[in-house]
């Protein structure tokens, strides 16, 4: 039951200069109007804005109050280094990451309390993405994930488990995992792994928690030769971590690297009828 949660969570935002206002207000609108309120909203912003982009937030702190804090680094050092330092600025245990240019379900964060409510030995919980492109209505694919926790770890061993924009977990769990490290565009997943190697229970739900936009250069970024040099160094760390073998690494390492390296079209089409579900 909604009265038997304990709603006291943080929310976890970055922003840098490269956003666009519209994508940042809808983000930040998305997460003011859940079903279940928080009361502490940590905005990392990732070096200098721009002035339309601090104009937004302006007008967020009107709204939220003293509920939003907005932590302003002097230089932009990438997510990972935002995400770290946000996670130790966040109050409470539990905290819910959303990304500056997606869009929440109104009920993800009670779900996910409840979730919280029913397995307290969880430290990690995402759940299902809709990805759109420009129409938040008009949904191109969904990308769903393992939801019990064995699962989740041998999916871990060929690809991300969990959803980053839609992910709820235990920040002291993150914290004594080592939280975010620089590592390309592989933060999230190279934590998750570490997590679920000290022994962190993980868990996805079902039902769609995030609209996420995919119209923003998110194929892109995922090709070329840095991509593909990242795909090897995070299979690397695995490697040497002892979560996956040689032959799995090796084998990793050849089909990722090798998506990123092919023009973006076909890694687009290869994103939409591989590795996502209608």
């Amino acid at each position: 039951m909604i009265e038997e949660i304990n709603n006291s969570y943080s929310i976890l935002m970055s922003v840098y200069q490269k956003e666009l206002p519209a994508y940042l207000r809808a983000a930040m609108d998305s997460m003011l109007h859940q079903t279940m309120p928080t009361d502490d909203f940590v905005l990392m912003c990732d070096g200098p804005l721009t002035e339309e982009l601090d104009q937004v937030i302006a007008e967020q702190q009107e709204v939220w109050g003293q509920r939003l804090r907005v932590i302003r680094l002097p230089e932009n050092r990438g997510l990972a280094a935002a995400l770290r330092e946000g996670v130790r600025a966040c109050r409470h245990e539990l905290i819910a990451r959303m990304d500056s240019d997606d869009i929440s379900m109104p009920d993800r964060c009670e779900r996910q309390l409840e979730a919280y409510s029913e397995q307290p030995e969880l430290s990690l919980l995402s759940g299902t993405i809709a990805e759109f492109k420009e129409d938040p209505e008009h949904i191109e694919n969904y990308r769903r994930l393992p939801e019990t926790h064995d699962a989740i770890v041998r999916f871990a061993k060929t690809r991300n488990p969990m959803n980053h924009m839609a992910v709820m977990f235990r920040k002291s769990s993150v914290t004594a995992a080592g939280s975010y490290q620089p590592i390309g565009l592989f933060e999230d997943y190279d934590l998750w792994v570490r997590m679920l190697m000290q022994g962190c229970r993980a868990a996805n739900l079902s039902e769609v928690l995030v609209k996420a936009r995919i119209g923003n250069g998110m194929i892109a970024r995922r090709g070329g030769l840095s991509y593909a040099e990242d795909c090897l160094r995070l299979q690397k760390r695995f490697y040497r971590a002892g979560f996956i073998s040689l032959p799995e690494a090796v084998m990793n390492s050849i089909i990722r690297g090798g998506v990123s390296l092919v023009p973006s079209g076909a890694r687009e089409a290869f994103y939409n009828k591989v590795l996502r579900k209608g």
